[in-house]
């Protein structure tokens, strides 16, 4: 079943760079609507926990570190088709083969340091939104 709901988190990279409000902007450009909206800083535990689909892959501990180093922006975003069109915002997660225009050609630094996270999937949007958002802090 497809929503028009997906979740997304400005990284450390990003907001350490200063890039959130522009990112922001290309986000309602492209016509989402911002649901919900906060600046956090994850714990290593909350971190491992986000991440654990990928607890057996070798970047685990490096992903984990990284997302915990800093603050990050997570958000809410609304919109018809909206993780479809929002992983085509954001772009190849590898920002040298990201599209001219997404948001990691933009901004990312590199592979691993890549700006924006984006959900893959409907259900795991709703699973990504409520690990970082009470229900109250839902609109």
């Amino acid at each position: 079943m497809k929503t028009n709901r997906t979740f997304t988190m400005i990284k450390p990279d990003a907001v350490e760079n200063g890039h959130i409000g522009a990112i922001l902007e290309k986000i309602t450009a492209a016509g989402f609507r911002i649901v919900s909206l906060k600046m956090t800083q994850l714990t290593v535990a909350d971190a491992e926990a986000f991440y654990a689909v990928h607890s057996e892959r070798p970047f685990y501990g490096e992903l984990c570190e990284f997302m915990s180093s800093g603050p990050i922006v997570s958000a809410i975003l609304e919109k018809e088709n909206a993780v479809e069109d929002f992983r085509t915002l954001i772009g190849s997660t590898n920002p040298a083969e990201a599209a001219e225009g997404t948001l990691r050609k933009l901004f990312a630094e590199s592979l691993s340091k890549n700006a924006v996270h984006g959900s893959d999937s409907d259900e795991n949007a709703e699973i990504e939104s409520n690990f970082h958002f009470a229900g109250r802090e839902q609109f």
